[in-house]
């Protein structure tokens, strides 16, 4: 992976989400990224860019992909990685957030990733820390690593994103992925689309740029990429959706469905997904699909992201 000299220093000391970030910032993480695929793809895929320097993990929510992309991007970086067991440790015992803050902080470690149910949980811990901190998914708040993988992936495959058209499917209304990818993409000029019954549509969502449709058949017109988001029924106080079978009929994404795109259109999902309820086996696994170069693209973000929030010309600034 190149030098962190060979691009310009990241501005901003945290990532908690993408709000905060200019498109420059936001092709320069992508830039990164696409320097740390070339890494990931060698034999030797481990470097010296973040030697020395400690990583924590602390994740209050079980997420295998996430985590696991997180400490493997720190391990290839060369970070001494720990993956902090939530419930195991003293929080399960009352201990808060901000302790929890208090006592990590005291094991001086250069970089925290975290994961909350919680929203503004990641901005409260880098108030409390000295040290960088990333938002792994803070309720149905922010996301920033998933929009950025899934802005490498839809770049990758098709160039400059401004002008795409993306529609994002399915249950926005409890998708932190959502927000985050529809921050992103109005930043670099995508045209994005909500699809999604009224009950799953968040108050407010006309007001953040986007085509909001309540119709699959409408909102997948000559779209370039078929964004599907997981029904979150463990964030769901109540009955959003009549039934599974009627969710897939109606918001499911389907060969007949997927017609309706441009014949070349991307199929993306975050993971982990509930076959045959947002989308059907045949297009996750057809060719169309990229759903596996997500994940690929998510270890190279990670990887970007730590290596720029850590950047030694940072230290070099501040002496």
């Amino acid at each position: 992976m190149p030098e962190a000299a060979t691009f310009p220093l990241f501005p901003h000391r945290h990532l908690l989400g993408i709000q905060h970030l200019s498109p420059s910032d936001i092709v320069s993480l992508l830039d990164r990224a696409d320097a740390a695929v070339a890494v990931s793809r060698q034999s030797e895929k481990k470097t010296s860019a973040l030697r020395g320097r400690t990583q924590i993990n602390l994740f209050y929510e079980a997420s295998t992909r996430t985590q696991s992309s997180f400490e493997l991007a720190g391990k290839r970086l060369g970070a001494d990685v720990m993956n902090m067991s939530v419930a195991s440790s003293s929080v399960k015992k009352g201990e808060t957030l901000i302790d929890t803050a208090m006592t990590l902080n005291a094991m001086r470690p250069d970089i925290l990733i975290i994961r909350h149910a919680a929203a503004g949980a990641a901005a409260l811990l880098a108030q409390k820390v000295g040290c960088s901190v990333v938002n792994a998914g803070d309720g149905a708040h922010e996301h920033p690593t998933q929009a950025l993988l899934d802005a490498l992936t839809i770049r990758r495959a098709k160039g400059d994103l401004s002008k795409l058209i993306v529609a994002i499917c399915g249950d926005v209304l409890h998708s932190r992925v959502a927000r985050s990818n529809i921050l992103l993409l109005n930043a670099l000029g995508a045209r994005v689309r909500v699809i999604a019954s009224s009950t799953l549509l968040p108050s407010g969502i006309h007001q953040m740029s986007v085509d909001v449709f309540n119709r699959m058949e409408d909102g997948l017109k000559d779209a370039d990429v078929v964004m599907m988001l997981r029904l979150q029924r463990e964030r769901m106080a109540g009955a959003f959706v009549p039934s599974v079978r009627e969710y897939f009929h109606f918001f499911g994404l389907d060969e007949a469905k997927l017609r309706l795109a441009k014949p070349d259109a991307l199929v993306m999902h975050p993971g982990p997904m509930n076959r045959g309820v947002e989308i059907a086996s045949e297009i996750a696994d057809g060719p169309q699909s990229v759903i596996q170069e997500q994940v690929e693209m998510g270890v190279a973000v990670r990887m970007a992201v730590m290596q720029a929030l850590l950047d030694p010309r940072r230290n070099e600034a501040a002496a």
